[in-house]
């Protein structure tokens, strides 16, 4: 009997999962299907990124967008003739767009704000006209803003940045997410939540006022049965976000709710790396108690849990324009190393796996070691916890997470096209 009840549980909350994840899966799903036609997951990988040079657009970006809409994985969701666009695109006219980025630390600990403003700039020029509000998001754990200065006392062996405004950009000290907010996007439905001073607000699911945090818990008989946390509330345009269930209208959940995942590749001690996986610790709340699991004993099904049991996002786009290598901080500049690269795709094992091996064990250095996904134990486990997790609970809209070259398929382009010199005749007297 208890077996019986255990089976039946476990039945009805994978399908009540199922039911609140349906519209955000549904347009990443697609491509991840068509994925799965090839047994492996796929990597986009662009490199030749130039310094940006202040535009609204970003060269990389736009190559991104275009090698994934070439590949099956649209930007826009639209009728209109779009290079980027099409019946199954990821982003429509009305939707909520949560930007999640790095902004817990400063310098070239921080997610490129670049590469944030030129990829904003695309959503806003959706073909239909965007109606929605674009949300750009981050829980710092209490060390997080959005004004540069992040990072708590982490900096404070270095006295010249100490108070002072560091980004990831090309112009350092300006280009912070408060700014792109209040100066570039001004006038534009573009805004920003920070959400840590709600991290220790924990709301129930009946509360569809006060902002502050949920958790949910895996299916009974479920190892390991600790829960993970996400945030509701309500952004400056209005909107009541539930991150889990969507958006709020004052009856029921709206599915037009999407959540585009931008993270910076660097090195952090236990898990060897912070890439896509791990990202997603700046939308949990470490006040909910698991905070000990999750450094590090039980760090990929942890990551896992999110991505199965709240929300998967419908796109990543991993930040290796600046790869810090030997610092989480992403200071001093000898610890940063200029890639110019981006990544992205839906699978974030296999973005985590490839950026790892590809991008920062090559770069060597003193933790070079623990950038080894075959290798470090602690990469290695919270891979293959996340991978077991995701695909323990049905994978990603029924694809599973991969790990290893040979289950990835990597595409690649520069943002820049080759351009052959041009050919000087010559001349025959």
């Amino acid at each position: 009997m208890a077996g019986r009840s255990r089976r039946r549980t476990r039945r009805e909350f994978i399908r009540q999962t199922a039911q609140l994840s349906a519209a955000a899966l549904a347009v990443g799903g697609a491509a991840l299907r068509a994925a799965a036609e090839t047994d492996r997951s796929r990597v986009f990988h662009i490199d030749g990124c130039p310094a940006h040079d202040g535009a609204m657009r970003h060269v990389g970006v736009d190559a991104l967008l275009g090698l994934l809409a070439e590949n099956g994985v649209k930007l826009y969701r639209t009728p209109q003739p779009h290079p980027w666009g099409g019946s199954l695109g990821i982003i429509e006219a009305d939707d909520v767009v949560l930007v999640k980025v790095n902004c817990q630390w400063k310098c070239r600990g921080t997610t490129n704000t670049d590469v944030v403003r030129g990829l904003v700039h695309r959503i806003l020029e959706h073909p239909d006209g965007f109606a929605g509000e674009v949300v750009i998001v981050e829980n710092g754990q209490g060390r997080g803003g959005f004004d540069g200065m992040a990072g708590g006392g982490s900096y404070d062996s270095w006295p010249a940045i100490r108070n002072t405004v560091h980004v990831n950009a090309e112009d350092e000290t300006v280009l912070t997410v408060d700014h792109l907010v209040r100066a570039v996007f001004a006038g534009q439905p573009v805004s920003s939540y920070l959400l840590d001073p709600i991290r220790g607000s924990f709301i129930s699911a009946s509360e569809h006022i006060r902002d502050g945090y949920r958790t949910v818990s895996p299916p009974a008989g479920s190892s390991p049965a600790t829960p993970v946390s996400y945030p509701c509330f309500t952004t400056p345009g209005g909107h009541r976000i539930e991150l889990r269930e969507g958006r709020w209208t004052g009856s029921g959940h709206a599915g037009n709710v999407k959540l585009i995942n931008v993270p910076v590749l660097k090195h952090h001690d236990g898990s060897g790396v912070t890439g896509v996986l791990k990202h997603v610790y700046g939308l949990v709340s470490m006040s909910d108690g698991c905070s000990p699991v999750r450094h590090y004993s039980q760090i990929g099904s942890q990551c896992g849990k999110f991505w199965s049991l709240v929300r998967t996002p419908d796109l990543n786009i991993l930040d290796c324009i600046w790869v810090s290598h030997a610092s989480l901080t992403g200071y001093p500049a000898e610890t940063t190393r200029r890639c110019n690269v981006l990544l992205a795709g839906l699978d974030p094992v296999a973005l985590d796996y490839h950026a790892s091996k590809h991008m920062l064990l090559p770069l060597g250095g003193s933790y070079a070691g623990q950038h080894d996904p075959d290798r470090f134990s602690g990469l290695v486990g919270m891979l293959t916890g996340a991978q077991d997790f995701i695909n323990g609970s049905g994978g990603l809209a029924g694809v599973p997470a991969r790990q290893g070259d040979e289950n990835i398929e990597v595409l690649s382009r520069s943002a820049v096209p080759f351009r052959f010199p041009r050919r000087v005749l010559r001349r025959v007297d």
